[in-house]
């Protein structure tokens, strides 16, 4: 996409209009405080159960012993859905989407956004992403889209958070989202540990090069091949990541994202906050 000087003034007229019907930050459907000091919250990215359809990935969660989920865009949803995935809800599934995730008390606070090259694809991400209730967008934007989206996020009080997908991804290193954030109050890191040791980074250093940055974490662990493993059984220094995370009072959700078994692998991702909040416990 060629940038357009036109595009800016657009923008802000566009950010004027939605303010006009006086958008509220959003809320979660959470009774209590999502961003409390008591520990550590503890979701599951949905993508874990990319096999399955919403319904079912709802009842896995609600078995991992989470309270907090995590969608993704290109979730072929099936059940009562029918051939739809997210990003094509409209506002009759979106409150289908709510009953189901009342019914088994889970807070979706964040989803993942494929992403798109224009103002409009990324407006109808905002707009679902207000609908649901969420908290924040992660996302690997485009660098021409940082403006953009920064302003769109302000508009919405929905913050966006960078996947830092592993390497050659242009955010596989955390100084790049720090280069990000710089100038775009709304923008943070979704800190993806495993994807960081995958790319020859030492986790616990990159969560101290984005102290103040972290909007939300993705949780998994992974061996000297670089496959996905257990929490507890790989390389990664999960005393240090937790450790840190107390250090910078860290009151985000921390999402277990498991890619291994996935189409069982319920235990697997009940194994993982068991293992993070023994470890935080000590």
């Amino acid at each position: 996409m060629k940038r357009n000087i036109k595009f800016i003034p657009f923008l802000f007229l566009f950010a004027a209009a939605i303010m006009a019907f006086k958008y509220q930050p959003v809320k979660t459907g959470n009774p209590g405080n999502l961003f409390s000091s008591a520990g550590f919250k503890m979701g599951v990215a949905l993508y874990s159960f990319n096999h399955h359809s919403f319904k079912k990935s709802l009842d896995m969660a609600d078995s991992s012993g989470v309270k907090y989920v995590e969608g993704f865009s290109f979730h072929k949803l099936g059940g009562g859905f029918g051939d739809i995935t997210m990003d094509g809800l409209d506002k009759k599934s979106i409150a289908v989407m709510k009953k189901m995730l009342r019914e088994k008390h889970l807070v979706m606070a964040s989803m993942y956004a494929g992403g798109s090259d224009n103002l409009e694809g990324w407006k109808k991400y905002f707009e679902l992403a207000h609908e649901l209730n969420l908290q924040y967008l992660v996302c690997e934007p485009g660098r021409r889209q940082w403006d953009m989206i920064d302003s769109l996020a302000g508009v919405y009080h929905i913050k966006i958070a960078i996947h830092d997908h592993v390497k050659p991804s242009p955010y596989w290193h955390p100084d790049s989202v720090l280069a990000i954030a710089k100038g775009h109050p709304n923008i943070g890191a979704c800190a993806d540990i495993g994807h960081w040791t995958n790319s020859g980074l030492d986790p616990v250093k990159c969560l101290k090069i984005l102290d103040g940055h972290i909007v939300g974490m993705h949780l998994k662990d992974v061996d000297q091949a670089h496959n996905d493993v257990i929490p507890g059984n790989g390389i990664i220094d999960f005393a240090g990541i937790v450790k840190e995370l107390k250090r910078q009072h860290f009151n985000g959700i921390i999402e277990v994202e498991c890619e291994h078994n996935m189409d069982n692998n319920v235990k697997d991702v009940k194994a993982a906050v068991d293992y993070v909040n023994q470890i935080a416990t000590r």
